[in-house]
């Protein structure tokens, strides 16, 4: 099996280098030591590594040595109205490694028609040619179709995706009924890949669009107006409520409000299999911004779900990370440049979703998080690369500092300054969100696949040089506790005599059943229909003409003294 497919694609060619005098951290101890690294590999890890000559020495001396950060929610080529965002692959990845980000997890979204699988290899081929780090895929699931068990598991087990998400807004577009999600749960359950959940009560926020329009309420500020927090939180509380009943693990995007958060807080301390993951945009900024009266600032905001207009939100979700109730984050990072995002300047509604994030991820969470006593270095390093990685099965090859482990560290020092500008950043797009924001701690020195690319605060990329890293089923990290949960789901009836005690006549009460909708029915597009269901409490056989024993009075009940096979041992109905 291969996954790779590359031809003609720039290779970075690793470099020896030894990392001498800092500080290793990884999710679960730091201590000081030095690190030899070969063909993109570490080879050592140590004090007085005898090593070859003419290797080049690091100097990591006060500072802090950390795994690279792996973003799990990127949208670099997600396409709408025939848009695709301003930061492709190229640009998207040569920012996240600038942020000492060194591999991303990209969605694949299937526009209407397009099969998973072509999608898939749309995304395998532009990436290939364009990214400068390391990357995986997620596979979005936008219609339910009778073939989507063959194409998960041929993405499975021939292309290397074990996670997929469902939408639970986007009404008449991508949204799922909750049979549709349970069916779905099942079906990525019983192959061991990770479930991801959009959610958002995608009804509610029809309507409300709908109302505000009418109103006359066009800009912005009806993103936000439309989409209250609590369509979130409802949203998120079902799925969790459909992923426990399918016992399938569950992964919440983009985590934005205080009360969702605490549905997966709370669902988590009961012993459900859940993680949630805020992203750059919820834990640095907030909602108010919906409100300014610079419509392309305002505009520049639009996200789903949208920012919490509490301003004390960011402070609480990352007080939540930083004592594991919130267990990963990403950027969700999918830009649009103002005139792509003016397309719904007279109806917020066709506004473009998507904010920055991939590149400031990192000093973000340091800042706010670390920096304020929140957590510690190496919580740090689970939240930004480690978590990610045991989660999406790619650990210990990512996310983690061991010898054996992919060659891709951050020199990270705690006490640099960072001022966030779009004067300064490696995005195509002219506004940043966090436009002003002053962050403690940044990395000075990136290495992807051995190779450095950021040093002395110059970044050098090479286009295409990213690898697609497949990755494997039933990680452990998620599928110990599905299992032990499959082995003791052993529903059993309880032990009972036969029943002959009186039964109430139905049969001449009953003369139609209405048929219960289910994901079955005509609601749900590319489904077949199926034949309704035999009532077998009503026969179809009947007796026609004059019977022989008609002359007989009929009683309404016969007590049968001596039933075929012994009495019963029911002798009441309780």
């Amino acid at each position: 099996m291969s996954y790779q497919g590359k031809k003609n694609i720039p290779r970075i060619t690793s470099d020896r280098l030894i990392i001498k005098g800092g500080k290793i951290v990884n999710d679960d101890q730091s201590f000081y030591a030095d690190i030899y690294i070969e063909d993109g590999i570490i080879k050592q890890i140590g004090e007085n590594l005898i090593v070859p000559g003419g290797v080049k020495t690091i100097d990591a001396y006060g500072h802090l040595v950390i795994p690279g950060g792996i973003d799990v929610n990127t949208c670099l080529h997600m396409p709408y109205l025939g848009m695709t965002p301003a930061d492709g692959f190229y640009h998207g990845t040569k920012a996240a490694l600038a942020g000492g980000t060194t591999m991303i997890i990209d969605h694949v979204l299937p526009e209407p028609g397009t099969s998973l699988l072509v999608a898939y290899d749309q995304w395998r081929e532009l990436a290939d040619s364009k990214s400068c780090c390391d990357y995986s895929l997620h596979v979005d699931i936008t219609r339910w179709h009778e073939s989507l068990t063959e194409e998960l598991e041929a993405l499975i087990k021939d292309k290397g995706v074990n996670s997929f998400l469902v939408f639970m807004a986007y009404k008449d577009k991508y949204q799922c009924t909750d049979s549709q999600m349970y069916e779905i749960f099942g079906i990525i359950r019983d192959l061991g890949a990770i479930a991801q959940v959009h959610a958002e009560n995608g009804d509610i926020i029809e309507e409300e669009q709908k109302r505000l329009l009418e109103s006359g309420i066009t800009g912005p500020e009806g993103h936000v107006l439309s989409r209250p927090e609590e369509v979130e939180t409802e949203a998120v509380y079902r799925a969790i409520t459909i992923a426990k009943q399918a016992n399938c693990p569950l992964y919440v995007t983009k985590v934005m409000s205080k009360g969702a958060a605490d549905v997966i807080a709370q669902a988590k301390r009961k012993g459900m299999v859940v993680y949630g993951e805020p992203i750059s945009a919820s834990l640095g900024t907030d909602g108010s911004h919906y409100w300014s009266k610079n419509w392309a600032k305002a505009a520049a905001f639009v996200t789903s779900p949208p920012l919490s207009q509490d301003t004390t939100t960011p402070d609480y979700l990352n007080s939540l990370l930083s004592c594991g109730d919130l267990q990963v984050t990403g950027s969700a990072h999918c830009t649009f440049s103002t005139a792509q995002k003016a397309v719904g300047k007279d109806n917020f509604t066709l506004i473009p979703e998507g904010t920055n994030g991939i590149e400031e991820r990192m000093s973000i969470i340091w800042d706010r998080s670390v920096t304020t006593g929140k957590m510690d270095e190496n919580e740090f390093v689970a939240v930004t690369s480690t978590n990610a990685a045991k989660i999406f099965n790619l650990y210990p090859r990512k996310g983690r500092i061991a010898v054996g482990s992919d060659a891709d560290l951050v020199i990270w020092n705690p006490k640099e300054t960072k001022i966030i500008s779009a004067k300064t950043h490696n995005l195509a797009i002219e506004y940043n969100i966090f436009e002003g924001m002053e962050c403690l701690g940044a990395p000075v020195v990136v290495m992807s696949q051995g190779k450095i690319i950021l040093e002395d605060g110059k970044l050098r990329v090479t286009e295409g040089s990213g690898r697609f890293i497949p990755r494997k089923t039933f990680p452990d990290f998620v599928y110990k506790r599905i299992k032990a949960r499959n082995r003791m789901a052993d529903i059993r009836g309880v032990p009972r005599g036969l029943y002959d005690g009186p039964v109430h006549d139905v049969t001449t009460a009953t003369k139609a059943v209405a048929s219960t909708p289910s994901c079955r029915g005509s609601s749900c597009p590319g489904k077949a229909q199926m034949a309704p269901l035999r009532n077998l409490h009503q026969s179809g056989f009947t007796l026609s003409g004059n019977q022989m024993d008609d002359h007989i009075p009929r009683r309404t009940t016969q007590r049968i003294v001596a039933p075929p096979g012994g009495r019963s041992n029911i002798t009441s109905l309780s």
